[in-house]
């Protein structure tokens, strides 16, 4: 489940860097790359999961939690990265 999940928060990330205006600095690739790879990183885990004997998909609540939790943590990353780089000057420069 939470390769369901991370890879759908990387589709919908990659879709809204598409159509966002890039003049607005909101460094959306970056928070659909963190997706990309975190998506990629469960796809490996699937396929040892598979090698193993194990399912695919594990469709449990921990698994579905544990992907929300790597989506939090990537938005979570990417309002961190986004106060870092100040796209509106918000923030008096030091």
């Amino acid at each position: 489940m939470c390769l369901l999940i991370t890879l759908f928060a990387a589709v919908i990330s990659s879709i809204t860097w598409f159509v966002s205006n890039p003049q607005k600095n909101l460094q959306l690739g970056t928070l659909s790359l963190m997706y990309w790879g975190a998506g990629l990183m469960w796809i490996v885990d699937c396929i040892f999961a598979l090698s193993e004997g194990e399912p695919f998909l594990d469709l449990s609540g921990d698994d579905a939690a544990l992907g929300a939790v790597v989506v939090l943590c990537g938005l979570i990353a990417w309002f961190v990265l986004l106060l870092f780089k100040n796209p509106k000057r918000l923030f008096a420069q030091a």
